[in-house]
């Protein structure tokens, strides 16, 4: 990985190079972007320039700094870890950072943190990180990744340098999953689609073991959702038990349904939707459903979404989210 490698994004990797190339690198910096836009990849590259031999404003991929990088061997580069899912505690800050920031660089110019999910941390280990990025070493850089850029104190926010990452152009992400992942154009270009722009989004879901089986329980769930008893919602809901682990995609996928019948409903174009084979129910979703129950049925996934993100019971989410459904 390294910064040729990135599929867009070449605002942040140009600013990266230029404060390389004329010396100006920040003590600390923010990556801000939804999960799977790339966050990591460009803080990874931008770290591993820092660190490489050669001194560029790229990574030669060659050097001992490099190999050391890439397996995640580098003394100098530290990524802060949680144990607990939801919170990063003050003590991981003071043990992983604070405390060890003091000590110089083993072998490179410069001594590099990432703290992944940077917005889990809670008020005390901001207080503590605050500190150090107040009056931080020469040789420190600290880059904070995060998907909400408000979690984050004021204060730390304003003695950060701040990048957010955009939509990957379309064109880019299909290209790139047909040559390096030798997926057919057709899911491809529903990948695409379904991604908005996150590559990440897009990879997982084109790769994904169970992509035909979750695009095809998705499609038969919204054409029979409206005649569903309790039996055959006890019978999605287990369906959807199936896929725990793609639970997120699945959710996902739901709500690329109702942006279709949405986008139908405005536009009355078929070229805009995703969903191209299930026109016809599409087409008929889109006259009876209104631009309310519509909204009502996105801010159900939402908050599906949100119960998911919390750990709540699978099953519980599920039937919830199907009832709501059915009966907006």
């Amino acid at each position: 990985m390294d910064f040729k490698s990135i599929i867009g994004h070449e605002d942040i990797i140009k600013h990266f190079k230029s404060s390389i190339e004329m010396d100006r690198i920040s003590h600390a910096y923010i990556i801000c972007g939804e999960k799977g836009s790339g966050r990591m990849s460009l803080a990874f590259s931008f770290a591993k320039t820092l660190l490489c031999e050669e001194g560029g404003t790229d990574a030669c991929n060659t050097c001992q700094s490099c190999l050391q990088a890439d397996t995640k061997n580098h003394p100098d580069l530290i990524y802060v870890t949680h144990e607990k899912p939801q919170v990063v505690s003050v003590d991981e800050i003071r043990e992983q950072l604070v405390n060890t920031v003091t000590v110089k660089p083993y072998k490179s110019k410069y001594k590099v943190y990432i703290i992944d999910e940077a917005e889990k941390m809670n008020i005390q280990a901001q207080n503590a990180l605050l500190k150090t990025i107040e009056e931080p070493p020469q040789y420190a850089v600290i880059i904070l990744v995060t998907t909400v850029l408000d979690k984050l104190l004021p204060t730390i926010r304003s003695r950060c340098i701040s990048l957010s990452t955009k939509p990957v152009k379309e064109r880019d992400i299909e290209e790139y999953l047909i040559k390096n992942y030798g997926v057919d154009e057709d899911k491809a270009r529903f990948s695409v689609e379904y991604a908005q722009g996150n590559l990440g989004k897009a990879v997982l879901l084109a790769t994904n073991e169970d992509y035909d089986k979750l695009v095809k329980s998705v499609i038969d769930l919204e054409n029979q959702i409206y005649k569903m008893d309790m039996d055959s919602i006890a019978l999605a809901i287990e369906r959807c038990s199936a896929y725990k682990m793609n639970i997120a995609e699945y959710l996902d996928l739901m709500m690329m349904w109702y942006r279709d019948v949405l986008m139908l409903k405005v536009t009355g174009n078929p070229d805009r939707i995703i969903f191209k084979e299930q026109y016809s129910t599409i087409k008929e979703q889109a006259k009876y459903l209104s631009f309310n129950e519509l909204e009502a049925k996105s801010k159900a996934i939402d908050r599906a979404k949100d119960r998911l993100n919390a750990n709540a019971h699978l099953e519980d989410i599920m039937r919830l989210l199907i009832m709501t459904l059915k009966e907006i």
